[in-house]
């Protein structure tokens, strides 16, 4: 006896109803861990349906959230395994949400957010964000100096400053 579960890509996930193990549907129907088998209900029970995708605002896709998430993960120097971690959940879960695979529900979306360091809008509008931080960045004096010169640097020369950038921007000093 099985309760079928919600399909992981092709492949059917049931929960054995005598032993409740989890798993992938086997070829010979028989539970993994008590060999008792999985088609003796004639009708199988769906417990949990498939995530709906969460409408977006402002018609926002859900490759955009894709994006932020990676965006924000990369911008706090984090590696999938990482973000999963803080998470609780497979990294290949973290790896099917960027790769737009997978639509993260509700609560997987306030955990990306607490790992993040960001509130759920705000992963929301990862893409808006983005430009409104370069144009924060672009109005700096310092910054649009530097934009002018930029197309002079070499691939090492770019490297070490954005290199220098990003630690300032992690690891910032306090001012005496």
């Amino acid at each position: 006896m099985a309760t079928t579960l919600a399909p992981v890509d092709s492949r059917e996930v049931v929960r054995c109803d005598y032993c409740h193990l989890v798993q992938f549907r086997t070829n010979n129907n028989l539970c993994r861990k008590c060999k008792v088998s999985l088609d003796e209900e004639p009708e199988p029970v769906i417990v949990q349906a498939p995530p709906v995708p969460m409408p977006m605002r402002h018609g926002h896709s859900q490759i955009q959230v894709a994006s932020a998430i990676r965006t924000l993960r990369q911008r706090n120097g984090m590696s999938q395994r990482q973000l999963a971690a803080r998470m609780n959940v497979p990294r290949t879960y973290v790896s099917k949400i960027e790769n737009e695979k997978a639509t993260p529900t509700l609560s997987s979306m306030e955990r990306l957010a607490t790992a993040l360091g960001v509130t759920v809008p705000d992963l929301l509008s990862g893409a808006n964000s983005r430009e409104d931080e370069i144009k924060s960045l672009m109005s700096d004096p310092f910054i649009a100096e530097m934009m002018m010169d930029v197309h002079r640097l070499n691939l090492l020369q770019m490297s070490q400053v954005l290199t220098q950038v990003r630690d300032m921007t992690l690891h910032p000093r306090r001012m005496a």
